[in-house]
């Protein structure tokens, strides 16, 4: 089915980056945050799973692995509605820019890999405000793994989907968990319109195309010496969240 998308036009824009952990996304969206800041423009950043409003209920689910495929579903949801509404729109209509490390494919990714309905997946998130630009990280799994484990003892029990009693292994229950969410990643590439980046390139060589991919739409947009600009854009977020 067609992803449906909040239909209010806004005159911000919203950049998102998407990939299976390790990709290097997160690093990315953060240099094109600095680069955007150093340009003048007013940011917003956005991360998957960081409302106050559910992060400690998640993470005391996460810990004592009580949480279910659909019950993870919506406490994401719920996470990203509060989040939508607080932190998203409000930029958005102000004219800024909003970066958002993880959107909702993320959802439709992980939701489906763990057995939730497709459709149902989508229509839970139709509130969602469409991306300007969508980009999809794609990276080798082994890649990915080295590099998680590169920076940590140990996969985590969701990450690797051990909830899904997929393998016995925490490193073989990722690659199977993992690879599947990779391939409705790749299915939302046509349907979604993801960019897809080869995340195997130099870190600089992949920021400077994702600068030349954003530049075009940074068009139209004011932007003033910060401090000012930071005094408007809060001033206007302000009276929309009165």
């Amino acid at each position: 089915m067609p992803v449906r998308y909040n239909p209010e036009p806004f005159p911000g824009r919203l950049f998102v980056v998407e990939g299976v952990d390790g990709s290097g996304k997160s690093t990315q969206i953060s240099l094109l945050k600095q680069w955007l800041v150093n340009e003048g423009y007013t940011v917003f950043f956005s991360e998957w799973n960081s409302s106050p409003l559910v992060k400690e209920t998640t993470s005391r689910g996460k810990k004592k692995h009580l949480l279910t495929p659909t019950t993870f579903s919506l406490i994401h949801a719920t996470d990203f509605a509060d989040r939508t509404e607080k932190w998203i729109i409000p930029p958005l209509k102000a004219g800024a820019i909003v970066l958002a490390d993880r959107y909702v494919y993320t959802a439709f990714a992980r939701d489906v890999a763990r057995g939730i309905e497709s459709e149902w997946v989508r229509n839970l998130y139709s509130f969602a405000v469409k991306p300007t630009v969508a980009f999809y990280f794609r990276v080798p799994l082994d890649i990915s793994l080295k590099r998680i484990l590169g920076g940590r003892a140990e996969l985590k029990y969701y990450e690797a989907g051990m909830d899904m009693g997929l393998a016995n292994t925490p490193e073989d229950s990722f690659r199977i968990f993992q690879g599947r969410i990779m391939e409705q990643y790749d299915s939302m590439v046509e349907e979604c319109g993801l960019t897809v980046m080869d995340a195997m390139l130099a870190i600089p060589e992949q920021q400077k195309i994702m600068r030349e991919l954003v530049r075009p739409y940074l068009e139209g947009l004011h932007h003033q010496p910060h401090r000012e600009r930071n005094i408007l854009v809060q001033s206007s977020i302000q009276e929309t969240q009165v």
